[in-house]
């Protein structure tokens, strides 16, 4: 365990409250949270990695295995004992359950650690809100092939295979028929993605639930829950559920949705939420909207800046302030629509390079990020997940400009690359 002295921060910059963070991620999607965070907290950051460019944002850095919750209660102890620290913050899905008991054994705000597990736990999730009356899919949790063909016998054909504890849509397979389940009971049992936890019973076999999908971000605080973003996800790569992109508009009607506000207020209630971030995932079904899945945390993939870019309002920052306890002004100050599109390779490939061909850029187009270096190798599902080359973001006044400057991204970003064996 290794103590990083970062900078000695200006007096303005003393007299901001501190927050343990506890992991920082990748680093082109999450750069832009401890950027704005540290704006408005002293952050000293644990994390398995020796720190580098999350130093310019820190005032401090502590290396420990962040697998080990002992070590990491150690090395937050430390901290507390040096520094007024007033909350735990995480974005990183392997911490929130322990972040939660962390927050509750120093006595600093958060929710419950069994909270916090049960949405880590998706087959938990469902026995939760089943028993609160929250309406559900069809949900059944397996061991064997065999089980998941008798599961999606009594549901009917398509049917979701998924992990039960993964997250990123890793091990989540569509079913079409009896043939397929053997394959994706597979696929969804071998997932593997940070080191999350495995049980005995692995794997859920769901209703397959028709409609568009979207996600809800929100902060909650003494139990009220308020919606930061909403954005509506785009999927490819059938019969797996790659996310390509995230549409978010700061007008739309689904704000003021009664049924879909009620849902996601009842599943917090009856999940117990107190303060906090979460990140859930509904279709909006012929029946109305049905919940896949709540993390107990802010979404990934870009999704809280998108919000950033259409109200003005840092969802990265409100989610900071619910974990030191603190209520944000959530006002939006503009209203606009943003967008981003993630690049794939056209299959296993090695890359020479990545092009970004600004003469292509439509009015709307706000950023790109190149993700893969020369000699990276990529690839797409089964093979492999999350291999994206990079990402254009775009931020206009009207969504028809930016889908339509965005419907061909890969001719502003364009990957060069050998083709390689399948």
């Amino acid at each position: 365990m290794t103590d990083l002295a970062v900078h000695t921060p200006d007096t303005d910059a003393r007299e901001l409250p501190v927050l343990l963070l506890v992991g920082s991620g990748y680093r082109p999607y999450r750069e832009y949270i401890l950027a704005a965070v540290s704006k408005h907290y002293r952050l000293w950051l644990l994390d398995s990695h020796e720190a580098t460019w999350q130093l310019r944002y820190c005032v401090g850095a502590t290396r420990v295995d962040t697998q080990d919750a002992d070590a990491v209660r150690e090395a937050a102890l430390a901290v507390v004992a040096s520094l007024p620290v007033g909350g735990v913050f995480t974005y990183d899905e392997t911490q929130v359950v322990f972040c939660a008991r962390l927050a509750q054994d120093l006595g600093l705000p958060g929710s419950p650690p069994e909270t916090i597990a049960n949405c880590r736990d998706k087959a938990a999730t469902r026995a939760v809100l089943t028993a609160a009356g929250v309406p559900q899919p069809a949900s059944f949790t397996v061991t064997s092939a065999a089980e998941a063909l008798a599961a999606a016998e009594k549901i009917g054909y398509p049917v979701i295979v998924k992990a039960r504890a993964m997250a990123a849509s890793f091990g989540v397979v569509r079913a079409d028929g009896p043939a397929d389940i053997a394959a994706a009971f597979a696929a969804a049992d071998g997932a593997d993605f940070m080191n999350l936890p495995r049980y005995p019973a692995n794997v859920l076999v769901e209703e397959f639930l028709t409609g568009p999908e979207i996600s809800v971000d929100a902060v909650i605080h003494d139990g009220e829950v308020t919606p930061t973003v909403i954005a509506h996800k785009r999927l490819g790569l059938e019969p797996y559920f790659e996310e390509t992109g995230h549409d978010v508009d700061a007008r739309d009607p689904l704000f003021e949705d009664e049924e879909l506000l009620g849902q996601l207020r009842d599943i917090h209630r009856a999940l117990g939420f107190v303060h906090g971030a979460t990140h859930s995932e509904f279709k909006l079904t012929p029946r109305g909207p049905r919940l896949v899945e709540i993390n107990a945390r802010l979404g990934g993939d870009l999704i809280p800046y998108l919000g950033l870019l259409a109200t003005g309002v840092d969802p990265t920052v409100v989610a900071a302030h619910a974990a030191a306890g603190r209520r944000s002004d959530l006002t939006p100050l503009h209203h606009k629509a943003a967008a981003v599109r993630f690049l794939l390779p056209e299959g296993h490939c090695r890359t020479v390079e990545v092009v970004v061909h600004e003469e292509r850029f439509g009015p709307t187009i706000h950023e790109t990020g190149i993700t893969a270096e020369p000699g990276d190798e990529l690839d797409l599902p089964p093979a492999a997940f999350l291999t994206r080359y990079g990402h254009v973001v775009a931020v206009g006044d009207d969504m028809r400009q930016v889908w339509h400057d965005l419907q061909e991204p890969e001719r502003l970003v364009e990957l060069r690359a050998d083709v390689l064996p399948e």
